[in-house]
């Protein structure tokens, strides 16, 4: 009896770090499925989708009706027109393309701002300082996808350190911040984020916890078995995906 409990308690032991190490990937709402599906998407946004899975990742993120989400640095606003869609008429959607960006490259929101004209009413853009981030209310999520790294090359370590406590701070009390971004190889730190664009995650995890957050999860539904973590990223390599909740 003795030895059958101890190999029950050892399994469930095992079962639990599992369970903390990659989340399993949530149930796909019906409103996240329309929203992927959305015609407002056409061919060149649904080029990647067998990649990026963003149904899967949306959905793992708990986005839904109503919610106040700044997508920070949403390129071309692949990601953009599916929140618009999820969090429907009683939410809002910042596409937030830093200042610093619209003074390198004046047209850099262009693409975002053609939204709100092109069916994609909740969605405006916001041009906040990258140090010296706010969003005009309180909001529900901070989105980041495939960016982390970039800012790394971009920033000093105290202007990523004053970004991060800057969207602790735009969040209401228990909002996330939801990052994803391509995978370095364990160990490896900030060495790849230039080279190969990549990033070690738990590099990116230590410099969130420093601003406050809390580690919430992470879903494993982009992790590409056969990538040895060595090439240059592309969207169909190895990706993490974490989610940080604000106390």
């Amino acid at each position: 009896m003795i030895r059958f409990s101890a190999v029950i308690g050892t399994a469930l032991i095992c079962s639990a770090s599992l369970f903390l190490g990659a989340a399993a990937a949530p149930p796909v709402p019906a409103y996240v499925t329309a929203a992927v599906n959305d015609a407002g998407r056409n061919a060149e946004q649904r080029t990647n989708d067998a990649v990026r899975k963003p149904a899967a990742v949306v959905a793992f993120s708990g986005m839904k009706a109503g919610d106040k989400v700044v997508d920070f640095l949403p390129g071309g606003g692949y990601y953009t027109r599916i929140f618009s869609k999820v969090v429907g008429a009683n939410g809002h959607i910042y596409a937030a393309v830093p200042a610093e960006n619209v003074a390198r490259r004046a047209d850099a929101d262009a693409a975002v701002k053609a939204l709100a004209a092109a069916g994609y009413a909740n969605v405006s853009v916001i041009n906040p300082a990258m140090a010296a981030f706010t969003a005009p209310e309180p909001v529900d999520i901070v989105w980041t996808s495939d960016n982390y790294h970039d800012m790394k090359n971009a920033n000093d370590p105290a202007a990523m350190a004053a970004l991060n406590k800057s969207i602790f701070n735009a969040l209401k009390r228990g909002g996330l911040y939801f990052v994803v971004d391509h995978r370095a190889a364990a160990g490896s730190g900030l060495t790849h984020t230039r080279t190969l664009h990549r990033i070690d995650p738990e590099a990116v995890k230590a410099e969130i916890l420093a601003a406050g957050f809390v580690f919430e999860g992470e879903s494993d539904v982009l992790n590409v078995a056969g990538d040895d973590l060595t090439a240059h990223s592309t969207f169909a390599t190895s990706q993490f995906v974490f989610r940080f909740r604000k106390p």
